[in-house]
């Protein structure tokens, strides 16, 4: 699939280049249209990153179910980040398929997820929740770290089955 995208773009981009040098088009239009390529190109290599499978940077979903963690904790040349992989809990049941997440790196969190983790080793299923961090009002892009999130990982509950 990635190489049909890949394809894709290849292919846009010597119609891009064909109409640039053989059309008749004002300059101000074949200027709009190196702009349009180039923002498309950056939308496009954020959509092939999530279909590769590389780790989404979007927030966790509200409610979810702990699969597994790889913590990379930071250095002099690395700032660090937590990959996690979790199925999002919709209407109390499992969504189709689990989906990999990339956060910041944190101290605390990486306490929370080595300790989630040391659980699921052990068979037991744990359950998260991530609410967003509340913060000063405004329009959210122009500040740093407002899309922090509150995240607590638990056991999953026994199941309540039903008398006979």
């Amino acid at each position: 699939m990635t190489l049909a995208l890949i394809l894709s773009l290849a292919v846009l981009v010597l119609l891009c280049a064909l109409a640039l040098v053989w059309s008749r088009w004002p300059a101000w239009l074949k200027g709009l249209l190196v702009v349009g390529v180039t923002v498309f190109y950056f939308f496009a290599d954020d959509t092939a990153h999530g279909l590769a499978g590389w780790p989404n940077a979007d927030p966790l979903p509200e409610k979810f179910v702990l699969l597994a963690a790889v913590i990379e904790e930071p250095n002099k040349g690395n700032p660090g980040a937590l990959y996690v992989w979790v199925n999002a809990l919709e209407n109390g049941k499992p969504a189709r398929q689990p989906r990999a997440y990339k956060l910041p790196y944190a101290k605390d969190l990486h306490a929370l997820l080595d300790e989630g983790m040391k659980k699921v080793r052990q068979g037991v299923s744990q359950v998260g929740t991530a609410e967003p961090r509340a913060g000063k009002g405004g329009v959210s892009w122009l500040r740093p770290g407002s899309d922090e999130q509150r995240i607590s990982i638990r056991d999953l509950p026994a199941p309540q089955l039903p008398e006979k």
